[in-house]
């Protein structure tokens, strides 16, 4: 954890419960930023019974990964309610990242089970609630709306159960890229996740894209070899 910063705490999540909701959702997404694989959503239910964190939930990026699997389950026992969701590269390509990412956090809003009263989402655009106009996408999933939702810049910073949201998206993604990285075993996956390393790049240079990049996105153009087999 970097010098100088302090541990997340609950107090931000009691009082949205104490302002009479009963249940609370906290968000938190990973995979924005990253040239293939999906966007994943996290999200984690609690109530005003609940005191304290797992020991050690930070924002996901400021844990190791066997850090983040060992916290995983715990954060899992520890929570009302759990969920993962995912757009995959081909729905950012057809429909943005912006409404991807509602679609990502729509399907975990429906696998959650219960509806919360009140929703906490890291950052400061709320990218989450349907927007006024017709949906962006064709598939609108279960979900056509959502409770009152509360944005906090850094919120996976400070406050406890955002971080406990990030675990469980960042963990999830991270294995789901592992395992395709076995079928797509040039682009180091397993090591970089699909975001835009050194080798991820040169590789897209020699190899061109594959059916898990974002190719809306900008990506190197695949170079050409010459008839001695040079690149």
């Amino acid at each position: 954890m970097p010098s100088g910063s302090s541990a997340p705490t609950l107090r931000y999540e009691r009082q949205l419960l104490g302002s009479g909701a009963r249940l609370l959702c906290s968000v938190d997404e990973v995979g924005r930023g990253a040239l293939s694989g999906p966007v994943t959503v996290g999200m984690v239910l609690i109530d005003a019974t609940v005191r304290s964190a797992p020991a050690g939930v930070r924002d996901s990026k400021l844990l190791t990964p066997e850090r983040r699997q060992v916290l995983a389950p715990r954060i899992r026992r520890w929570a009302l309610g759990y969920a993962v969701g995912h757009a995959s590269a081909s729905e950012i390509d057809a429909v943005g990242i912006i409404a991807a990412l509602r679609l990502a956090g729509h399907r975990a809003l429906a696998a959650l089970g219960e509806e919360p009263d009140v929703i906490l989402l890291d950052g400061s655009h709320d990218w989450l609630t349907p927007p006024a106009q017709e949906s962006m996408f064709d598939e609108p999933g279960p979900v056509t709306s959502v409770a009152p939702v509360v944005t906090r810049v850094k919120a996976d910073m400070t406050c406890s159960s955002v971080a406990a949201a990030s675990v469980l998206a960042k963990t999830e993604r991270d294995d789901l890229m592992m395992t395709l990285s076995h079928v797509h075993p040039d682009y180091r996956w397993d090591e970089n996740k699909g975001y835009a390393t050194p080798e991820h790049l040169e590789a897209i240079r020699l190899r061109g894209t594959c059916d898990q990049h974002r190719r809306s996105w900008r990506l190197p153009d695949r170079e050409e070899a010459d008839p001695n087999g040079r690149t």
